[in-house]
């Protein structure tokens, strides 16, 4: 770590940017216990991490059968993933949510993350299945914020930031990711 930049300890968050945000979450699945409070709060701690002031986002925890659904139909690949994130930003609804269309500090977006399968990956990782949900969310958050995974230096590129921002939100860095074995998350909208 470099010297003077000190971790936070887990569970506190980045202190609150001066903006308009509105963060919902609905939990649709039963394997992970998770409360919708806390996912929030992480919400919310990654976008002062990422320098976002004004977002509207929409987390929802689904099972693998519902994300395997949204996978096949959104982007043409069959089964189940582990993150799905919808780009909802435009510079009209940009305009009429925030009187702007700086693109740059405001998110709309949904995030669709697998419970399920972060469950079953942290077991696979050695880790916890809340950082792995945790580490989805971020994931995409930043897949909104711009950033992609396709080629190997902008796979490399969004790693990087990943582990940044769990690092700032006070969270392990993910573990190193073993290659997928079937279709790999991905943004339908770009």
């Amino acid at each position: 770590m470099a010297e003077g930049k000190r971790r936070r300890p887990a569970g506190h968050s980045v202190p609150r940017t001066a903006g308009r945000r509105q963060i919902d979450c609905c939990n649709r699945q039963k394997l992970l216990p998770v409360r919708v409070t806390d996912l929030k709060r992480l919400m919310a701690a990654a976008l002062d991490a990422t320098g976002i002031e004004t977002a509207e986002i929409s987390l929802a925890i689904v099972d693998d059968e519902e994300i395997a659904q949204l996978h096949e139909v959104w982007l043409g690949v069959p089964g189940p993933t582990d993150v799905i994130t919808f780009d909802l930003s435009s510079p009209a609804g940009l305009a009429r949510s925030t009187g702007s269309t700086d693109l740059s500090t405001h998110l709309a977006g949904e995030i669709v993350a697998s419970g399920e399968t972060a469950h079953r990956e942290a077991g696979r990782y050695h880790w916890q299945p809340e950082h792995e949900l945790a580490y989805y969310l971020v994931h995409g958050l930043l897949h909104l914020c711009g950033y992609d995974d396709h080629s190997p230096a902008e796979r490399r590129a969004m790693r990087r930031r990943e582990r940044q921002v769990m690092e700032d939100i006070g969270l392990p860095p993910p573990p190193r990711r073993l290659p997928r074995r079937r279709g790999k998350a991905a943004s339908p909208s770009r």
